[in-house]
């Protein structure tokens, strides 16, 4: 009899601690749950704060590389010359840049110039390097496909030989050919008109530049 007895209170002992081991168990299933909660919740806040910071990164970057000269316009001169008037940025980007014109005379800009030691291209160049040679005091001779074979030639001729200047193709410009320097810029009826040696006599590092003598070379070439 008190062996029975002994053995119903060791059986219900062991009962008892497998009852507290599955509550321990159960507790420790509980804090799991809840810690997990706790990362996937702070994950989820982590995360939308960097989406929103890296949408507002991006929101910036393109404010950084929107074109400042949009708040300014044209005014054509006497000689027949459009000037820029308003403010023309110049900070250094590696985005695109939408400008006000095509070509552009100015705003912000790729850090790395084109070469326009005399530099003819026979394909189109990115305006975010050209505005920098610009900005070096280049002229930017370009032209599109209503241009003549024979002016394009003789005008890369005249190029080649003309320290400060580059030239290549343009297929959305308005006018046949066109001339353009920081702040400046004209279209030109051909090679001939005698307005292509007045403007390249004039802003060829002229007063417009706002890097006098910067280099033409050791920058980009297609």
């Amino acid at each position: 009899m008190g062996s029975a007895k002994k053995a119903s209170t060791s059986r219900k002992a062991r009962i008892e601690e497998m009852r507290r081991a599955e509550q321990a168990r159960e507790r420790r299933g509980r804090i799991l749950t809840i810690a997990a909660s706790l990362v996937i919740v702070t994950g989820l806040v982590v995360g939308g704060v960097v989406l929103v910071r890296s949408q507002d990164d991006g929101a910036s970057d393109t404010a950084a590389a929107s074109d400042s000269s949009g708040k300014g316009r044209f005014v054509t001169g006497k000689d027949g010359v459009k000037t820029w008037e308003g403010k023309l940025a110049r900070n250094h980007v590696t985005k695109a840049v939408k400008y006000a014109s095509e070509p552009p005379v100015g705003g912000d800009h790729n850090p790395v110039w084109m070469n326009c030691n005399g530099d003819v291209y026979t394909e189109p160049v990115k305006n975010t390097n050209a505005v920098h040679s610009l900005e070096h005091g280049a002229v930017w001779v370009t032209y599109n496909a209503a241009a003549k074979k024979s002016d394009v030639d003789a005008l890369a001729a005249k190029v080649k030989k003309t320290p400060y200047t580059l030239m290549s193709p343009m297929d959305d410009q308005k006018d046949p050919i066109m001339l353009s320097a920081w702040g400046h810029q004209r279209a030109v009826t051909g090679a001939s008109d005698p307005n292509v040696d007045k403007f390249f006599e004039k802003f060829v590092q002229g007063e417009q530049t706002p890097e006098p003598g910067a280099a033409c070379t050791n920058g980009l070439s297609k």
